[in-house]
């Protein structure tokens, strides 16, 4: 088949863009090189047939819609979304961007899509309570962030909840800048399937990680952070108190995971979208994560715990990984345990 990919030099796109080839379809590469990803020498040097484009200006790209099968949309800011100074990158971006994306193949009689969600969609995972079930807690408070009161209580009784794992049908309940851009992405591709009409998927991908991962930028996630205070001789510095739940997915998978869903959707009926977590399955706390990547490294080195904390976070989210599993026929074959711990030599990019 023939693919349009965007953000296909990036961290997840390269190694999609690899896959993708390797899997013997011919690819059309985009990506805008935006300089907080990528830094200013691969903007100046691109890799080779690589158009450096803006997605949010889809509909000037003309001739290369033409022929493509399936777009897979990767292009996107990522991060937190810190400060309120943010909104704007990630509307302008993740928002317009995959809005513009949508409108061209339209255009061009492109019906099928595959875009890259998050995790982050869903805000707080699932929660349990012994006396009242599922629950679904409120923002944390910044006075009980500021107390070290890190769990979130049972709505109902105040008591203690134990953390689940969360399915694609779940309430989805952004809290920061770049959680609402991910949802209206997603958004978009419903209203647009049922519009154009064409077929959708949306992978909400997990916290990545691998070689090739971004070092010390604002696209680096926390496994890189904590490799780069290793490498400094200082101990990794995890905020709250460590035991916050999250799922790793290796690179590798989720490239592995972008090819399932564009095997998935050329069988779509149209007017569907579907929505699928990439999780490695292996729950783990940060505190963890951080000690693996240490031992992977060589070192013998305990996380320096903070206590600080960022507004927006969530304290445990982990996902189900059964409906990519048995619908698309995902199933990550990198346990965080052993690629955490190869990480912490593997190549990164400056």
């Amino acid at each position: 088949m023939r693919i349009l990919l965007t953000g296909a030099a990036g961290f997840i796109g390269t190694a999609t863009w690899r896959g993708l080839v390797t899997d013997g379809h011919d690819v059309v590469a985009v990506d805008l090189l935006v300089p907080e990803a990528h830094g200013v020498a691969t903007r100046d040097d691109p890799p080779a047939g690589l158009h450096v484009l803006d997605v949010r200006e889809a509909s000037a790209w003309g001739d290369l819609f033409q022929g493509v099968d399936v777009v897979v949309h990767l292009a996107a800011m990522v991060g937190a979304g810190v400060t309120a100074a943010d909104l704007p990158l990630y509307a302008g971006h993740n928002d317009l961007g995959t809005a513009a994306v949508l409108a061209a193949m339209h255009a061009a009689n492109v019906d099928r899509f595959v875009q890259a969600s998050s995790m982050v969609v869903y805000g707080e995972g699932r929660y349990t309570c012994p006396e009242h079930d599922t629950q679904s807690p409120g923002p944390r408070t910044r006075e009980a962030l500021d107390a070290g009161t890190f769990d979130t209580p049972c709505p109902v009784c105040g008591g203690p909840l134990d953390w689940a794992l969360v399915g694609e049908d779940a309430a989805l309940d952004p809290r920061s800048s770049y959680a609402v851009s991910k949802v209206a992405q997603e958004g978009y591709a419903g209203a647009w399937v049922r519009q154009a009409p064409g077929a959708a998927v949306s992978l909400r991908y997990h916290n990545v990680y691998g070689p090739g991962m971004p070092r010390d930028t604002p696209y680096s996630g926390v496994a890189a952070m904590f490799r780069s205070s290793l490498e400094r001789g200082e101990p990794p510095t995890v905020f709250e108190d460590g035991t916050q739940m999250r799922d790793f997915v290796h690179v590798d998978d989720v490239a592995r995971a972008n090819l399932a869903a564009v095997r998935a959707v050329v069988g779509l009926e149209p007017a569907t979208h579907r929505a699928y977590n990439v999780a490695s399955g292996h729950p783990i706390a940060i505190a963890d994560v951080a000690r693996h990547v240490a031992a992977g490294s060589g070192r013998d080195v305990e996380p320096r715990i903070t206590g600080q904390y960022r507004i927006g976070d969530v304290r445990h989210v982990v996902a189900s990984p059964a409906r990519a599993r048995d619908e698309i026929g995902f199933t990550a074959q990198v346990t965080p345990e052993d690629g955490l711990a190869r990480f912490a030599t593997a190549p990164l990019r400056a």
